[in-house]
C-alpha cells in the first residue's frame, strides 16, 4: 500500500485529491493547522480513512518531524495562502507560507530520499506568468512575470522544486495549474463568490453582489480533474514540469452570464461594481497550453465551463435552500 502525505488536504484541491488517491488503495496523511474549530467540511466524509497531523507551513522542524514519522512515498505540496488580494495585505506571511514553507519541505524530502524512494509534487500556478497580453497561451516555457505577493511566493517555491530537482536528483515536479474551481472553492475566491451570492440572491437571501474587474480573463477547469493530473505527475517515469489547463479563456464577465442566466436573474438589478476589489496591478489574461500534459500523461478535460457553473450553482442552491429553513 503506497503512502501518501498531502498538505493542505483540508482544502479544495487536497480534499479531491485525498479521495482519489483512497479510490486507488493509498494509505493518505494530511497536515491540517491547528483550529478551534474540528469541522473540516471537505474531508469530513473520509475522516475515518484519513490520517491527519497537526502542523504549519511555517514550522520547520513540526514538518520535518511529520515527513519523518510518515515515510511517504509521494508528498503533495498544496498548502498556501493562495488568495492573491489577501497576500497584498499579507505579503511576509504569504512568502513565508508559501516559499519557506515549500523549503522545508524540500529539505526533509532529500533526507528521506537518502534511504527511500519518495516522489514530491509542488502545486505551482498560473499567477506566476502575470498575464502579459502578448504571453498567451501561457505553456512551460513562458517567462514568469508575477504581480502579487502570491505570485511572486510562489516563483519562489517553483524554482527552489526545479533547484532541488537539479541539485540532488530528486523526483520533484510542478503542475502549474490554471484557475480551477469546484463547490469546494472557498467563498472568498471570485468564483464561488458569485455562485454563493446569486443563488442567495434567488431564494431572496441576498439583494446584490459586488464585485471588482469584470474583464480578467481566465482558464477555469474543474478542481477534481486537476486532481487526476498531479496524481498522474508522480507516476511517470521521470519528473516534469506540466501546465494544466483547459485552454480556453473566459472573462470574469462571461462567468458570471453563466451563473445569472442559470438562475433567470437580471445582473443590472443585482451587480454593483466596488473599487476595493480592484487589485494594486492586475493579471489581465490567463489562458494556458495544457498540450504536453495531454500528450505525456494522457490527461483529459472532463468538464467544461457550463458545466462547472451548473455543478455550482446546483450545490450553493441547496447551501443557500438551507439558511431558509
Amino acid at each position: 500500500m503506497p503512502i501518501a502525505l498531502i498538505t493542505g488536504i483540508a482544502g479544495q484541491d487536497g480534499s479531491y485529491l485525498a479521495e482519489l488517491l483512497l479510490d486507488k488503495g493509498y494509505e493518505v496523511h494530511g497536515i491540517v493547522r491547528r483550529t478551534s474549530s474540528l469541522a473540516r467540511p471537505r474531508i469530513d466524509a473520509q475522516r475515518d480513512h484519513i490520517h491527519l497531523h497537526y502542523g504549519d507551513m511555517t514550522d520547520g522542524p513540526c514538518l520535518s518531524r511529520i515527513v519523518n514519522s510518515v515515510q511517504p512515498d509521494e508528498i503533495y505540496n498544496l498548502a498556501a495562502q493562495s488568495h492573491v488580494g489577501i497576500s497584498f495585505e499579507k505579503p511576509s506571511y504569504t512568502l513565508q507560507a508559501n516559499a519557506q514553507g515549500t523549503l522545508y519541505l524540500l529539505e526533509a524530502l532529500r533526507e528521506l530520499a537518502k534511504h527511500k524512494v519518495v516522489r514530491f509534487y509542488q502545486a505551482s500556478t498560473s499567477e506566476m506568468f502575470g498575464g502579459l497580453p502578448d504571453s498567451a497561451p501561457q505553456n512551460e516555457e513562458t517567462p514568469f512575470h508575477p504581480r502579487s505577493p502570491y505570485a511572486c511566493s510562489k516563483v519562489c517555491a517553483h524554482q527552489l522544486t526545479v533547484n532541488f530537482r537539479e541539485a540532488y536528483d530528486l523526483f520533484a515536479c510542478c503542475g502549474i495549474m490554471f484557475n480551477h474551481e469546484s463547490p469546494r472553492r472557498g467563498e472568498n475566491f471570485v468564483s464561488r463568490k458569485i455562485t454563493r451570492t446569486a443563488t442567495r440572491i434567488k431564494l431572496g437571501l441576498a439583494t446584490e453582489l459586488r464585485l471588482g474587474d469584470l474583464n480578467a480573463k481566465r482558464d477555469w477547469g474543474y478542481a477534481k480533474d486537476y486532481a487526476e493530473a498531479m496524481w498522474r505527475m508522480l507516476q511517470l517515469d521521470s519528473p516534469r514540469d506540466y501546465v494544466i489547463a483547459t485552454g480556453q479563456t473566459h472573462s470574469v464577465r462571461d462567468f458570471l452570464h453563466l451563473v445569472f442566466a442559470q438562475l433567470d436573474l437580471d445582473i443590472d438589478k443585482h451587480v454593483v461594481i466596488d473599487p476595493k476589489f480592484f487589485r494594486p496591478s492586475e493579471v489581465r489574461l490567463l489562458m494556458g497550453d495544457p498540450s504536453r500534459a495531454m500528450r505525456e500523461m494522457n490527461w483529459q478535460v472532463t468538464t467544461s465551463l457550463a458545466e462547472l457553473v451548473q455543478l455550482m450553482v446546483n450545490a450553493d442552491l441547496k447551501l443557500a435552500q438551507t439558511e431558509c429553513n
